[in-house]
């Protein structure tokens, strides 16, 4: 703690408010009182913190970014809590507000691109710092989507000369083999969501050229092994379904000059029972090197129709009761 003492008082509108502050049980508060010492009161629509100037400060400058999030609607989550305490620390909570400022690109249409929760932002911020980061989290979260947005930005920038995007090919009950077309034909329905990411932000005729010309490559994981990828910006989506022996394959492929972001949710692995997830074991092994990046969606990250998330608590609950 700081020398000197302080304090100060914040007012709040409502109970409403002070509850979307201190979270379920006043969990949120319990955690930044643990992180950053200092005395925090509340009483009626008052919240009184005292302390060391330092982290009164730092305290005033949380709660206020807090507060302006939660008047603009956004639900706080535990970790977007844990997220902001850190960024206090060093007095970088206003940061929180950017999120609903700035795009990282626009979509072929002009409609800006922005990141829409703290997750979203971390991952983006993630990305653009490190060579590896895996995005993991549940569906509707955005990780391919931003992924594939960055890599578009990044191949427009120039900072890297191509794109690959690959999949593993194990789908839930469907063997490539019984698909009718050929091989693009049948790697193309579960490649889709990549296409349809792609679509987005460049537009289909783009996506054709660029795919003719060679900018951009989407192809199953296996065309991947015995090749090294220079300048590139390389997407491995879907990432829960990849034996060890594959993803070890596919992170030793990074080349001079390239990023790599591997997605994927844990909780929707199609392997063979008895196959172990190599995303699950990369993110054991992995996890103590530095310069990789890990960052973890939850369900509060899900931007699809709100009944998604509903849909996803639903199901942790009951994986949770099964337990």
């Amino acid at each position: 703690m700081s020398d000197k003492t302080a304090s100060i008082s914040i007012s709040l509108q409502n109970a409403g408010e002070a509850l979307a502050l201190f979270g379920p049980q006043d969990g949120f508060l319990k955690l930044i009182e643990r992180e950053i010492p200092a005395r925090i009161d509340s009483r009626e629509a008052e919240l009184t913190v005292r302390g060391g100037e330092r982290e009164v400060d730092m305290l005033a400058q949380l709660f206020h970014s807090l507060l302006s999030l939660v008047r603009s609607g956004y639900i706080l989550s535990e970790r977007d809590v844990q997220y902001a305490v850190e960024l206090a620390k060093d007095f970088r909570a206003d940061q929180l507000l950017d999120l609903f400022k700035g795009e990282i690109t626009t979509t072929f249409r002009g409609k800006p691109i922005r990141v829409k929760t703290i997750g979203q932002k971390h991952y983006v911020t993630t990305i653009k710092k490190r060579d590896i980061v895996f995005g993991i989290g549940p569906a509707g979260t955005g990780k391919t989507y931003l992924a594939v947005v960055l890599a578009v930005s990044a191949l427009k920038e120039g900072s890297v000369k191509r794109i690959v995007l690959t999949r593993p090919a194990v789908e839930a009950g469907e063997s490539l083999g019984f698909l009718p077309g050929d091989l693009q034909e049948k790697v193309d329905p579960y490649l889709r969501p990549l296409y349809d990411a792609l679509y987005d932000v460049m537009g289909p005729d783009q996506v054709a050229k660029a795919l003719e010309r060679g900018l951009i490559e989407i192809a199953p994981l296996a065309y991947m092994r015995g090749r090294t990828l220079d300048d590139s910006f390389i997407i491995l989506d879907e990432a829960q379904n990849t034996t060890p022996e594959q993803m070890k394959m596919f992170l030793t492929r990074l080349g001079f000059g390239s990023k790599m972001v591997i997605t994927g949710d844990v909780t929707q692995i199609d392997l063979p029972r008895g196959k172990k997830s190599g995303l699950i074991e990369a993110n054991t092994i992995l996890s103590s090197i530095e310069d990789i990046g890990f960052v973890y969606f939850a369900e509060q990250d899900v931007v699809r129709h709100s009944l998604v998330q509903k849909i996803i608590v639903a199901y942790e609950h009951s994986a949770e009761n099964l337990e």
